[in-house]
């Protein structure tokens, strides 16, 4: 069990064989914006970045992933992708994946970076709860649709 998030769902690694789950959810949670392909997924997780699974007990129903993009001693990270699946959104899923991404990146003193769409508000609060700024803009920056996105900051946690 994973503490803040219903009994029945855990957080552990996301294996290659979650690819099409992943890209599936992509699907349903970025119809247009370009969503993630299972391919996509694969290659991330085959370059060894953090990459985390919620499982409801079989069942993926979310997914995170995290790379350092620089070492000590001013490491970064940037967090690629969060998403939960939306019967299961409001849970505390989202939140706990989040959680697990920082706690190997405070481990290292990383600053940590990503971008949110300027009309998630749901998901900026969850990163802001959590000790995140705006720190920039990007204009139209997903594509195809054209929405902007803030770039958030966190510095580590010691």
């Amino acid at each position: 069990m994973t503490p803040g998030v219903d009994s029945v769902v855990t957080i552990g690694p996301l294996y290659r064989a979650d690819a099409d789950r992943c890209a599936e959810l992509e699907r349903l949670l970025f119809p247009g914006d370009d969503p993630w392909s299972a391919r996509a997924f694969r290659e991330e997780i085959a370059a060894g970045h953090l990459y985390l699974a919620a499982r409801d007990g079989d069942r993926l129903v979310g997914y995170a992933g995290l790379a350092f993009v620089a070492g000590p001693p001013r490491a970064e990270a940037e967090i690629h992708t969060i998403g939960v699946d939306p019967a299961h959104q409001r849970r505390g899923i989202g939140h706990a994946l989040l959680l697990g991404l920082l706690e190997p990146a405070d481990a290292v003193a990383a600053t940590v970076f990503l971008e949110v769409r300027t009309d998630n508000v749901a998901a900026q609060a969850l990163y802001e709860a959590e000790g995140f700024t705006v720190v920039g803009l990007r204009k139209r920056y997903y594509r195809p649709s054209g929405a902007d996105a803030y770039t958030m900051r966190r510095e580590p946690e010691q």
